[in-house]
């Protein structure tokens, strides 16, 4: 016992028991501000899921190249018709994903290019404003 204690020159003291790896004082750092931690981890997962959500939905959308075609592409089919054409129809005809096309053309709705009316089969109907179709007032 008494040469443990002498201090031999060269020699480090060794530690009473072996060294963790893991700090304990950062778990007690953690279960003392567990309220400021936990929360502040959730509000960062719910940020960074949101701005992924709203990254997928910017990269479905397509450029104004792409888009100005298919409206080209829609308007030269609706004039094939001027009776006008349900969605299935135009999903068929333009080879658009439905909800894309269904965006297509109410954005083209809003700029007035088109008119829309439902039938008695819950359809839209879609038709070039000023040719044929049922016509509002």
């Amino acid at each position: 016992m008494l040469l443990a204690q002498i201090q031999i020159p060269g020699l480090e003291p060794r530690p009473d028991g072996p060294a963790s790896s893991v700090d304990p004082n950062y778990f007690e750092l953690l279960e003392r501000n567990s309220h400021i931690v936990y929360p502040a981890l959730a509000i960062l997962v719910l940020g960074l899921v949101s701005l992924a959500i709203l990254q997928a939905s910017r990269a479905q959308e397509m450029d104004g190249a792409v888009k100005a075609e298919f409206k080209k592409l829609i308007i030269e089919e609706l004039r094939r018709f001027p009776a006008g054409l349900e969605t299935p129809m135009l999903v068929e005809s333009t080879g658009l994903e439905r909800g894309k096309l269904v965006r297509l053309l109410n954005q083209m709705e809003q700029d007035g290019l088109l008119l829309s009316h439902h039938t008695t089969k819950h359809q839209t109907v879609w038709c070039v404003k000023g040719v044929g179709g049922k016509k509002r007032y």
